[in-house]
């Protein structure tokens, strides 16, 4: 007889026998698992300042494009979830297609990078790394694509400097920080960051990830572990399971200063909607930002929910706005292979019409 949930004793003892056969094979699969490490396309340093580097990709092909694309990741991960894996890699899609491309490595702040503020990051290392790139191309303006709390610099910079950009690109970029259903805002809004950072420093990396893990705690702690199980007999599964929880617990610390700036600023201030943001006493207007844009959101993103990113259409200057609303979520949109197929692509077409 079936229970209340239709189990029967036969799918009982065939749920028990699977399990033990994949348990099994784990045995066998786990030794032959190789060190895993992301990051797949080769890359050569250009410009350095500090710990912060800037690398060019190098794809199998010579790039087609006369303007350079700069990359610009978000500080508390790793920047190489863009290039993760040889066919999980936005970076290797866009070489493909004949885009030159750079990438800012913030590196691991320490103690000693505890007072950098916003000013260092978004004048100082984008605004280095944006005149290496004009000065060594001949260029007056580049390509800029900010990814994230990347975006958000980046659209400051613009902001700042609209003249030394292009082309702008925003992807899973938060422009309104207080849409109902962002749950990072709402957790930061009652928060007492001067006592947070007086107390703290710099923002250690363990808790910055334990605060993303619990916007999804069921998800995220537990069932992806028990989905473990279904793959421990394919290795090259396991490899990719390993390499992004690697990437994943691969995070910096964060510069104290930059950080309560940005919580002040963005998260509770709001800045770019209500005014009040200043990068060394200069105000961020986005009416300034008056380049093309294309702004690119995932509709599943717990991180950045669209209506968050969408509100850079009104804000915005620029007569040459472009959306593009990516069915995923916020690591799909570089990772999955909906994302391969049409985010390079999609990056590259915009950027082919606009290359005059």
């Amino acid at each position: 007889m079936n229970g209340p949930l239709n189990i029967t004793p036969d799918a009982l003892a065939q749920e028990a026998m699977t399990l033990q056969q994949k348990l099994a094979a784990g045995l066998q699969t786990l030794p032959e698992v190789d060190n895993v490490q992301y990051g797949a396309t080769q890359k050569q340093e250009v410009w350095r300042d500090g710990k912060v580097v800037l690398y060019r990709f190098v794809g199998e092909h010579a790039p087609t494009a006369r303007v350079p694309l700069l990359i610009a990741y978000a500080l508390v991960n790793r920047p190489y979830m863009v290039d993760l894996q040889s066919d999980r890699s936005l970076v290797k899609g866009l070489l493909a297609r004949g885009e030159d491309v750079y990438i800012i490595d913030w590196g691991y702040p320490d103690r000693s990078d505890r007072f950098l503020m916003l000013d260092d990051y978004i004048n100082r290392f984008i605004g280095g790394a944006v005149d290496h790139l004009r000065r060594s191309f001949g260029l007056e303006a580049i390509n800029l694509l900010g990814i994230c709390q990347g975006g958000a610099f980046s659209l400051c910079y613009a902001s700042l400097h609209p003249e030394k950009v292009k082309n702008l690109i925003t992807m899973v970029t938060p422009v309104d920080f207080h849409t109902a259903d962002n749950m990072l805002s709402n957790w930061t809004q009652n928060m007492d960051v001067d006592l947070f950072v007086d107390t703290l420093g710099n923002v250690p990396a363990d808790l910055m990830n334990s605060s993303y893990l619990m916007l999804k705690p069921f998800r995220l702690h537990l069932q992806k572990y028990v989905g473990l199980i279904d793959i421990l007999d394919d290795k090259h599964a396991i490899e990719d399971f390993l390499r992004m929880e690697k990437w994943i617990f691969d995070s910096p610390d964060l510069a104290g200063e930059a950080f309560r700036q940005f919580i002040k600023q963005f998260y509770q201030g709001n800045g770019f909607v209500n005014g009040g943001i200043e990068i060394d006493g200069e105000p961020v207007d986005l009416g300034y930002v008056d380049m093309p844009i294309l702004n690119i959101f995932a509709e599943q993103d717990h991180l950045v929910p669209p209506d968050a990113s969408r509100a850079l259409q009104k804000l915005a200057g620029t007569r040459d706005y472009t959306e593009l609303s990516f069915k995923g979520g916020h690591i799909g949109i570089y990772v999955s292979s909906r994302a391969q197929r049409e985010v390079p692509t999609a990056i590259h077409e915009w950027l082919a019409k606009r290359a005059r």
